[in-house]
């Protein structure tokens, strides 16, 4: 397997040595273990003042999706309302997800190189009354970031449960888990949290876990067991102790930056990319400049060139970044300047192959 100087794809993204680090010692069982319930809370601390969450934050074993799919099962069952804003692959997606549990799914759909508009949410909420209205904070294949505050009102306007994943931007971007009113808040541990794909996060509001107890979801991925499990000692699985070591350094070295900090280290790099790109005539996707995420760049794969030659050359030259999905695929390539890799001098060397590729 080959490792490139230059890794630049939206994840999973390079794991610095001081995270990496963590998983080299050896553990005993997270089901027994003190020191691994202490290490359990303090990271669901770190986590709250991350994401601006007074919220209980679960933290399970296995991919972001399960994120997803865990805080989904958990509240709707089949014939449930469910409204989806679809603004890119994932938001259409999470609508798809929804179907396929049974629930009765509307969507309000925007173009993949757009952003929300509140209104028509609000105007189908008004009209459909759902249950659980679903959003996407960053959606990574269009290198979008959407809006989150008049969303989460537009909820509370309806009762519904707002959720939302923001795998893709959560310690990137502000998300404000409680200004914006989230109930249902998805990250994974693969992007800027700059970890392996070993963890899935999700943060509940009351009135989630009220309607967790409702739904009584039972499963490998259920939410009901994180509710009382931590506290009282008693998980559901054994847990990846190696991974919350992990995420500790992680979320110290973020807490340690400052978040503010961190916020402007993501939209510097993002800039300069988006600048580079433009310089090289290389076609950004979302070409508003209010549209774009600070954690990745979506750009238009250049002419004269097909994704699988570009990506192939590029590699050669020791750099990756990401193809793409769906009607984006072949299309649009995506650079990830996120958590570890939202670093000048890394995306600079990456711009500048790129320029010595295109000629």
């Amino acid at each position: 397997m080959q490792s490139y100087q230059i890794p630049l794809v939206p994840g999973p993204v390079s794991v610095p040595e001081a995270v990496r680090a963590a998983y080299t010692f050896d553990y005993a069982s997270a089901d027994l273990e003190e020191e691994f319930f202490a290490l359990y809370d303090r990271c669901e601390d770190k986590l709250q003042a991350v994401l601006g969450a007074s919220t209980q934050v679960t933290l399970q074993s296995g991919e972001g999706m399960l994120a997803l799919w865990s805080a989904l099962k958990s509240v709707v069952r089949p014939g449930d309302r469910v409204l989806a804003v679809g603004t890119g692959l994932f938001g259409f997606g999470i609508g798809d997800m929804a179907r396929q549990i049974g629930a009765e799914v509307e969507v309000v759909g925007f173009p993949f190189d757009g952003i929300v508009d509140p209104q028509p949410v609000r105007e189908a909420a008004r009209r459909f009354r759902p249950k659980l209205v679903t959003a996407v904070h960053c959606e990574t294949p269009s290198g979008t970031l959407n809006p989150l505050a008049e969303l989460g009102q537009i909820c509370r306007e309806v009762d519904a449960l707002f959720y939302v994943d923001f795998v893709a931007s959560g310690g990137g971007a502000p998300v404000e888990v409680d200004r914006c009113a989230i109930d249902l808040g998805l990250l994974g541990s693969q992007k800027v949290l700059s970890l392996p794909p070993d963890l899935s996060m999700v943060t509940v509001s009351e009135r989630a876990w009220a309607a967790v107890a409702a739904t009584a979801y039972v499963g490998y991925d259920a939410l009901t067991p994180w509710r009382t499990g931590p506290a009282q000692k008693y998980l559901p699985y054994t847990h990846n102790w190696s991974a919350l070591a992990a995420l500790e350094v992680s979320l110290d070295l973020l807490l340690s930056e400052g978040m503010e900090q961190v916020y402007v280290r993501h939209q510097t790099v993002a800039a300069a990319c988006r600048r580079q790109l433009e310089a090289m005539n290389v076609r950004l996707f979302a070409t508003r400049e209010a549209y774009h995420a600070p954690t990745v760049t979506a750009a238009y794969v250049p002419e004269g060139w097909t994704w699988p030659a570009l990506d192939h050359v590029l590699r050669s030259h020791g750099m990756a970044v990401g193809g793409n999905y769906g009607a984006l695929a072949g299309k649009v390539f995506r650079i990830g300047h996120m958590g570890s890799q939202a670093n000048l001098t890394l995306v600079m060397e990456g711009m500048e192959v790129l320029r010595r590729v295109l000629g």
